[in-house]
């Protein structure tokens, strides 16, 4: 493991190094270029809530409309989380190039108890762990994102990064921003020794005003009333009844409603009017992380009226935040995208005419898997590890090779028979399978599983869950509802391209978040030089055909 990690490293400097060398002179975007460009990622916006909604949008998305638009986006790969998928939208590679599989993996060599390595950590920080004592580091995204190339061609260029989520900031904005903020359950902040901008300051202050005072329900908008149904999930809880009331002072009940998009936005416009992005003599880029809606529908589910409120209610604080953007007098470019998508809670979606929708059984779990095993072939320790959500099983690496053999073969027949699984992938076999190419939607689920894999951090095997089973056992904690999956569900997302005096169209064909990055390169003509992306140009005066 020590010589992968020494590996992972060193691909990590390849990728990132040569940039700024291999740019000859100070890169200048042409005149015909924007002078900005906004990159939103809307954590959790499915397409299919984009196409539900799309008629009723007022603001925000209702401009966007007016530009390209791009229903069937695809976050192609198969572990369909919040790191990956953030991971795609600005370096234009895959999760098995950028190294971001999952929000989570198990590295059996690290000095943790549970062996996790958070996405977004520096784990070698003494005494840190995975699961809310870290560090944030950028250390395990091995390739530059658009905003790095771009300040590698000239240094004037500002990138700026905000989001509600740390690994939703770091992993569009990069090994080098000006500014990276984010929400960290109490305040925005960066990386230590970084100073705090006056606009930071201000934001603070307004958000812990927000928290403190009590929340009343919010109003429930004619197109979310058939929606307005509460949910029995069993063990007393009910979800779907409260909309968005909260207690002062309760920081959970404020990231789980729209006035959390609300300060994250309200941030970015301050940075943008402070920082004058957008007013220098080259091309600026600010990404920003809206968070609320990944929660709003890990907390009700995505088919409540709690998801139709949020939606409302972030078209409006987009439409506030465009005007802003209007009022520099700025020729800016926005692409408004998302990480994932994800699945409804499965108690509604039973009612809803899906009956194969369940929760996923304990016995699912690699560590209860592991145990039954262990006990089996006789071995006193423990076997396995992982979790199921993103599919990444290891096997113990203390294990004499006729052990491994022992414990690989019982567990894939293990996983084989669960009635709620779909498909067991080892590690040979998705290392043997090409980089997938062609349209994503037609990917097979072995594709899908490569788009995803990094040897020496992805699995001993995957494993796959049937469509519609939720990962969570019980909706008696805190998440009702989640993603994850390899389903179109969870990959399919939109695609938002929006500039002033841009020809609307609609391109219905499947394309990949990885061709963002690209595109908006070739929007402000910077030349792309190694590492090559796997993202393709899409030529947004041609609607959307791929770039000559």
């Amino acid at each position: 493991m020590k010589r992968q990690a020494s590996l992972l490293a060193m691909a990590l400097a390849l990728l990132s190094a040569p940039l700024s060398a291999q740019q000859a002179a100070p890169f200048t975007p042409p005149a015909s270029a924007p002078k900005l460009i906004v990159v939103i990622s809307v954590d959790q916006f499915s397409a299919d809530l984009f196409a539900e909604y799309r008629k009723s949008f007022t603001g925000g998305f209702a401009r966007l409309q007016q530009g390209g638009v791009f229903p069937s986006g695809y976050q192609s790969h198969a572990a369909t989380e919040t790191c990956p998928g953030h991971s795609t939208i600005l370096t234009g590679f895959r999760p098995e190039h950028t190294g971001i599989i999952a929000n989570n993996w198990t590295d059996l060599s690290v000095a943790r108890a549970d062996k996790v390595v958070y996405c977004a950590e520096d784990e070698t920080v003494p005494g840190t762990t995975h699961d809310g004592q870290y560090t944030v580091s950028d250390k395990h995204l091995l390739v530059p994102t658009l905003g790095e190339r771009m300040k590698a061609a000239n240094p004037a260029i500002r990138v700026v990064s905000v989001a509600g989520k740390d690994r939703a900031a770091v992993m569009m904005g990069g090994h080098n921003v000006d500014e990276l903020w984010w929400w960290n359950g109490k305040a925005f902040v960066s990386y230590a020794g970084r100073a705090t901008p006056a606009v930071v300051t201000r934001a603070n202050a307004a958000t812990a005003a927000r928290i403190a005072a009590p929340q009343a329900a919010l109003d429930v908008p004619e197109v979310c009333t058939s929606h307005d149904r509460a949910v029995q999930l069993g063990g007393g809880k009910t979800v779907g009844a409260g909309h968005f009331e909260r207690a002062a002072g309760s920081a959970t009940g404020f990231r789980a409603s729209p006035a959390f998009d609300g300060a994250i936005v309200a941030l970015a416009a301050g940075l943008v009017q402070d920082m004058k992005l957008g007013q220098g003599p080259t091309t600026d880029i600010i990404d920003v992380g809206a968070s609320a809606t990944d929660y709003i529908g890990h907390t009700y589910g995505t088919e409540g009226a709690e998801m139709c409120i949020q939606l409302q209610q972030l078209d409006a604080t987009l439409g506030s935040f465009f005007q802003v953007l209007d009022s520099t007098g700025v020729d800016y470019e926005v692409v408004l995208t998302a990480d994932h998508g994800g699945n409804d809670l499965p108690e509604r979606e039973v009612d809803a005419g899906l009956p194969d929708a369940q929760r996923a059984k304990v016995m699912l779990a690699p560590a209860f898997a592991g145990k039954e095993i262990a006990a089996k072939l006789g071995i006193a320790k423990p076997v396995l590890f992982g979790d199921i959500p993103n599919g990444d099983v290891y096997i113990a690496k203390d294990l004499t090779s006729a052990q491994h053999k022992a414990v690989e073969t019982a567990a894939i027949a293990y996983y084989k028979a669960a009635p709620q699984v779909a498909e067991v992938f080892t590690a040979a076999q998705i290392r043997a399978t090409p980089s997938p190419k062609g349209p994503p939607e037609k990917w097979t689920m072995l594709e899908r599983a490569r788009a995803s894999f990094l040897t020496g951090r992805s699995g001993d095997f995957v494993v796959l869950l049937k469509p519609r089973v939720t990962p969570i056992p019980s909706a008696t904690g805190g998440y009702v509802a989640t993603h994850g999956s390899p389903y179109d569900y969870d990959r399919r997302v939109p695609i938002l391209f929006w500039r002033k005096g841009m020809t609307g169209f609609e391109h219905t064909a499947g394309v990949e978040t990885v061709d963002i990055a690209p595109t908006l390169a070739r929007q402000i003509a910077l030349p792309l030089t190694a590492p090559k992306m796997d993202g393709r140009c899409l030529d947004l005066a041609a609607g959307g055909a791929p770039c000559r």
